[in-house]
């Protein structure tokens, strides 16, 4: 059984969509590699970023499942972001691609923009790291 404790300081206003931290015991740690928008053969079927954000992050539980891992076993999310203002105009898409596939589990999670990816079709990449029952 995994023991799964939100880390939340009581005098800290209180997070939208993710923990400021998760403590985890009883399992073994998987870690994930970044995983972008493109299937299980490589092809991306879609330019914009909600199409792409909902493959990476089934491409992540596709990961972990080899685990034996389920979507509350993830502890924490780093999102890697080529365009802040796609990103800003998708969240409420991303939103509800969120709670399709994760319910209302929301791990530690980080949001970088950066300049690139390596593949220059990627709109963004997600990493990963989870806790599963051994």
């Amino acid at each position: 059984m995994i023991d799964h404790q939100v880390l939340q300081p009581p005098d800290w206003i209180g997070p939208v969509g993710y923990a400021n931290g998760i403590a985890a015991a009883g399992g073994r740690t998987v870690f994930i590699a970044g995983q972008v928008g493109w299937d299980a053969e490589g092809r991306f079927h879609s330019a914009d970023l909600a199409p792409q954000f909902e493959q990476a992050l089934c491409n992540v539980l596709t990961v972990l499942g080899q685990a034996g891992g389920e979507p509350h076993h993830i502890c924490r999310i780093t999102a890697y972001c080529k365009d802040r203002a796609a990103y800003l105009a998708a969240r409420p898409q991303l939103g509800v691609i969120w709670r399709r596939h994760m319910g209302c589990h929301y791990p530690a999670m980080s949001l970088v923009f950066v300049a690139d990816l390596v593949d220059a079709e990627a709109k963004v990449e997600l990493e990963a790291t989870a806790v599963v029952p051994n």
